[in-house]
């Protein structure tokens, strides 16, 4: 018998309390971006990094745009991207890991052997290589970041198939003559759903983190379009002098980072506890 609805989700800690209050504060910003900011996020409104006022929260950056609004915006972005990105991953990375894990044999081996031939090349160089050669679009950049992100999704659902592919109702779902996709949908997916979902937020975190790594070197979201690395890298100069408009997009990324994972955090114990109470 399945063991995917057996175990109650467990209390929420404060922790996780503050996680899914940050985490919901982002969305809601990606998602009223255009009302919450206050000028146009191109457009000049006071002198090269003049700092925080009453009118201008934040200050101006490198150019003399609002940095607030430019944040605000940046947000819509980097998340969106960013929640493309991860969605391709795992629409990818699962799909190939099911297969993989639950039929074994040559097809296994060759998923497998090429995926670890992908992974051998560093992410960083073979994504800079990829976007010096294509157009640095938003839809190329967001497949990138899919695809390259999708090898370690690929390991971590073929182990988690393998790991559920000796369960007995399993076995009692081939005997009936089940086809294949309806094993990796209503049997091996359910039971596999909350770890996934807590992958999900890591995955998320290191595609946000790569984002913003590629768009301070250049190859990311290209200027004026405005995105957390992009800040960064635009205003990473006025450190020399004492303007601390390139350490915002940093701690953004970083309160962001640490609501993901304690959700994430939360999501695992309670998938330990179910497959604990499973196996016990």
């Amino acid at each position: 018998m399945s063991f995917k609805e057996s175990e109650k989700m467990p209390a929420l800690k404060p922790v996780a309390v503050l996680g899914l209050t940050g985490l919901t504060l982002f969305i809601l910003i990606a998602i009223f971006a255009p009302w919450l900011a206050p000028f146009d996020p191109d457009k000049i409104v006071g002198g090269a990094w003049q700092a925080p006022d009453a009118r201008l929260l934040l200050g101006t950056d490198n150019l003399g745009r609002d940095l607030l609004s430019r944040m605000i915006w940046g947000t819509r972005v980097s998340l969106g991207i960013t929640l493309i990105a991860t969605l391709l991953a795992f629409a990818v990375g699962c799909s190939l890991g099911f297969i993989a894990g639950l039929t074994g044999g040559w097809l296994d081996q060759l998923i497998s052997r090429v995926n670890d031939m992908i992974m051998a090349v560093p992410t960083l160089i073979f994504a800079l290589i990829v976007l010096a050669v294509l157009p640095k679009t938003m839809i190329t950049l967001t497949l990138v970041l899919g695809l390259l992100e999708s090898t370690r999704v690929l390991r971590v659902a073929r182990s988690l198939a393998e790991e559920v592919g000796v369960m007995e109702f399993v076995d009692v779902a081939r005997l009936r003559g089940e086809s294949m996709a309806w094993i990796l949908w209503r049997v091996v997916l359910p039971n596999v759903r909350q770890t996934l979902v807590a992958e999900f937020g890591l995955r998320f975190i290191f595609i946000l983190l790569f984002l913003s790594a590629l768009s301070f070197l250049g190859l990311g979201v290209q200027p004026p379009t405005a995105d957390w690395g992009g800040l960064a890298r635009d205003n990473k100069d006025g450190i020399l002098f004492g303007v601390w408009a390139a350490l915002v997009p940093g701690v953004a990324i970083a309160l962001l980072s640490l609501s993901i994972n304690s959700v994430a955090d939360w999501l695992m114990s309670a998938q330990t506890r179910r497959w604990g109470g499973a196996h016990g």
